[in-house]
């Protein structure tokens, strides 16, 4: 850590970090809630009023990973450094396993309450997540609002207990996908797909070269959408050329990015996606 910073997160805790810790104390709803993790910042948005979000985090002005873009172009953000969040006087700091380390202990350190979220693997890790959003930031009538609209999207998404089974692999930039014991893979399920992501060597979460995906297809590939004016490799291997020669063996579904990592109002349109997703492709086979 350099002097100048070193100083300055001393002059933050000297001045206001104590204000921090006794709001917190004192039991009363937080009135300004921070959020460092892209996923929690689309919760954060559904439950807490406009007024108590100090900040969302950097990523949730990303179009290409975030559902929230146009709401979170409207609040400010961070960069994640605790200079920033201790400037913005939180009283709750919204954190996940993936947020950064440093920022994490440097607010530990200064006496800032945080609360710290895993990555749910489930639905009903995800929906916990939201009740607790919820309740931390004193809405948790809105808290239950939301899982109500998530599980009528879960429902209107299910696929009929008749319908066909497709086997189906997610394939976003870089041919990265999401293998057994993932959110991913339980909503693939209730929509009608077998994740055989394991048959390519992964476990949760891992990259498919293109090769083994020519050489063992799918019969649905769950693909992502390449950001436009793109010339990467990551992008463009969803595009492959060699991918047109599975057309009769292999039909391909769109499955934006943004609707892979985060659980909570995301699963609304996931569900949505992934119905729509089977739908077509069963009438791609037929």
């Amino acid at each position: 850590m350099t002097a100048t910073r070193r100083q300055t997160l001393t002059g933050f805790a000297a001045s206001g970090a104590s204000l921090i810790v006794n709001s917190a104390a004192a039991g009363t709803e937080p009135r300004r809630v921070v959020s460092l993790n892209a996923c929690l910042d689309a919760i954060l948005v559904h439950v807490a009023d406009r007024g108590q979000i100090a900040a969302l985090s950097h990523y949730a002005r990303e179009p290409a990973g975030s559902t929230i873009v146009e709401v979170a172009r409207t609040l400010p953000f961070t960069w994640e450094t605790a200079e920033e969040v201790i400037a913005l006087r939180p009283d709750l700091v919204l954190t996940s396993r993936h947020s950064a380390l440093a920022t994490r202990n440097a607010l530990g350190r200064l006496g800032v309450r945080t609360e710290l979220f895993s990555v749910p693997e489930s639905v009903e890790a995800s929906l916990a997540q939201v009740r607790e959003v919820a309740r931390l930031v004193g809405r948790p009538e809105r808290g239950e609002s939301l899982v109500a609209r998530v599980e009528a999207a879960l429902a209107a998404g299910a696929a009929p207990p008749a319908a066909p089974r497709l086997k189906a692999l997610v394939y976003q930039p870089n041919g990265f996908a999401a293998g057994k014991g993932t959110l991913m893979d339980e909503m693939m399920t209730r929509a009608g797909f077998d994740n055989v992501a394991g048959r390519y060597g992964l476990g949760k979460w891992g990259n498919v070269p293109i090769e083994r995906l020519l050489a063992d297809p799918p019969q649905v590939l769950l693909s992502g959408v390449p950001v436009q004016s793109s010339r990467t490799w990551a992008d463009r291997v969803m595009r492959h050329p060699a991918l047109a020669a599975l057309s009769g063996r292999m039909v391909q579904a769109q499955l934006d990015e943004k609707l892979l990592y985060c659980g909570g109002p995301v699963l609304i349109r996931t569900a949505a996606a992934l119905a729509r997703a089977h739908r077509e492709a069963l009438e791609a086979i037929a």
